[in-house]
């Protein structure tokens, strides 16, 4: 095989020994689409380890035309290598580096039948890590609250407000839309099954029970989670890579008392205003569909709704608030503790905090709905 810009000659001394030349321009212009064919030829006539190869008129190498003469003779240099020093250099920096085995050419280790087993356990090792720190934030949040107990003039007021600002009055235009498209929603297709059956007034069962018991809650959960659970998460995450929190540890601030503890409170405080609020939409929503649908007139809505839904729903959707509002902050400064000083961090904590925070709220409402299945519900 020749080629204009790099050749390969094959020769024997006089002792019969194979003598491989080569010469040109072995770079990854020259070589164009060639380099399947010359890895084959060049890894064919590497196995015979009699032979001796003479890179003297190589013109060019770069680190493609190097990483083909460094595969085919095995990852190490043959014996009786004749070649510039300049080109030397090159393949004792890929020696040195490792780069043929981190090159697209690379072959991969054989994978251990144990892999499934060690997989298995690393998952189990962090899962116990996050556990573990989870425990801790908790109780160094409940010793904090026996701190503030005895000594009330160290609440974070300012912080504590701040955050209820933001978690909670900056959160109320986006739950309100929301919260009216959903009622919209379920009234309209509750609408079309009940006038099958002649059954319009029932409407006001189903959204009642359904909005003000089980969806308004968690859906405010869910947004609340994605808003204020990742801007937490992130807060304390940017805060973790600029240092700020070592900071006040050096200032001897305690960081769960003032970045912490206020998230906790706020968030926990405003959740059951906000699932009052995003509720009430929801059911002017719903409402507003069923006088188009059905002809239900607001006043029939507004005097069924007390009679078909027991104030004890209205009770359990706000304790699921308060509930839901404490899980979502603790899981958010848990994962905004555990970023490391790296933007990837950052984004893989914040992303696993939300997740972590829709999922948490999913289990607690299933939880909910166990312990009070036999209160509330109409006879």
């Amino acid at each position: 095989m020749t080629d204009r810009a790099a050749s390969f000659t094959e020769t024997h001394d006089s002792a019969g020994r194979r003598e491989i030349r080569l010469a040109g321009r072995w770079t990854l212009r020259a070589l164009g689409d060639d380099v399947a064919a010359w890895r084959q030829r060049l890894e064919t006539d590497g196995k015979y380890a009699d032979a001796r190869w003479n890179c003297q008129d190589i013109e060019a190498l770069d680190s493609v035309g190097a990483l083909l003469l460094w595969r085919a003779w095995g990852q190490r240099l043959p014996d009786g290598l004749s070649a510039r020093p300049e080109h030397l250099r090159i393949f004792e920096r890929i020696a040195a580096s490792g780069a043929a085995e981190r090159a697209d050419l690379r072959e991969f280790p054989p994978r251990s039948p144990l892999e499934g087993v060690i997989v298995l356990g690393y998952g189990v090792l962090a899962a116990m890590r996050h556990v573990r720190d989870f425990v801790a934030l908790l109780g160094q949040l409940l010793l904090d609250l026996l701190h503030l107990a005895r000594h009330p003039g160290d609440t974070p007021w300012r912080e504590i407000s701040a955050n209820l600002y933001k978690s909670g009055v900056r959160a109320l235009p986006v739950t309100a839309l929301v919260g009216f498209l959903i009622g919209v929603v379920l009234s309209y297709l509750s609408s079309l099954q009940l006038r099958q059956f002649g059954a319009d007034v029932y409407i006001v069962n189903i959204l009642g029970l359904g909005i003000i018991r089980e969806l308004g809650p968690v859906l405010v959960a869910v947004l609340v989670a994605g808003r204020s659970g990742s801007a937490m998460t992130a807060q304390l995450g940017v805060m973790r890579v600029t240092e700020e929190i070592d900071a006040l540890a050096t200032f001897g601030v305690s960081r769960n008392l003032r970045l912490v503890l206020p998230k906790v409170v706020a968030l926990g405080v405003a959740m059951p205003f906000i699932v009052l609020w995003t509720t009430a939409i929801a059911l002017l929503g719903g409402m507003v569909s069923a006088q188009l649908q059905l002809d239900i007139g607001y006043g029939f809505f507004l005097e069924t709704l007390p009679k078909a839904v027991p104030v004890a729903n209205l009770w359990i959707g706000l304790g699921k608030g308060i509930v839901f509002g404490i899980a979502i902050a603790l899981i958010a400064c848990h994962f905004g503790l555990r970023v490391q000083p790296n933007t990837e961090s950052l984004s893989y904590n914040t992303t696993a905090s939300v997740v972590s925070a829709i999922t948490m709220v999913i289990l607690i409402d299933a939880v909910f709905a166990i312990a009070t299945r036999s209160i509330g519900l109409p006879r």
